[in-house]
């Protein structure tokens, strides 16, 4: 017996403000990682990110945002270095198109009590490891093109040179 299962569209899909997220990496032994959490709805691998924040630059916002989602504290640039889109469901039957602007974040301190931490997982990965552990395209763009530059100048240039061609 043939069966076909019927998919239904989402009934709406709306466009979401834009957001902030953050790039969290450290040098570990010579080499670039970054911080991945977890998603709370799916457990995929993200940045931490979020929405706009009264009072608050984007990238203060993308800083909150990484001590609430992963305990991060660190220097965050104040340029984004990267955009990216991704689908966020609000309700099984309504999502949000949303743009996410990116900030380098340097990892100083992880701290084990941050308010998401029952919520989701945190783990490093190589840099070039993170793209591929990540959904979307855009953002692995980013991830990957960190990871190469990282490997021939310091962490910091790169970041540098990032900012001064965005």
């Amino acid at each position: 017996m043939n069966q076909t299962l019927a998919i239904t569209p989402l009934d709406e899909v709306t466009a979401c403000p834009l957001q902030y997220g953050a790039i969290c990496w450290r040098m570990h032994r010579g080499k670039v990682e970054v911080l991945l959490i977890t998603s709370r709805d799916t457990g995929r691998w993200v940045i931490p990110k979020g929405w706009p924040m009264d009072q608050r630059s984007p990238s203060e916002a993308a800083q909150q945002e990484a001590w609430e989602e992963a305990g991060v504290c660190g220097e965050i640039a104040e340029t984004a270095i990267g955009l990216f889109n991704y689908v966020k469901l609000l309700t099984p039957r309504r999502s949000c198109e949303c743009a996410v602007q990116v900030f380098a974040l340097r990892v100083s301190e992880l701290v084990d009590k941050f308010p998401e931490r029952n919520e989701r997982r945190r783990k490093w990965f190589a840099a070039e490891k993170a793209a591929r552990k990540v959904n979307e395209p855009q953002l692995r763009q980013v991830l990957m093109g960190l990871s190469a530059n990282f490997i021939t100048e310091p962490p910091e240039l790169v970041v540098e040179q990032v900012l001064a061609t965005a």
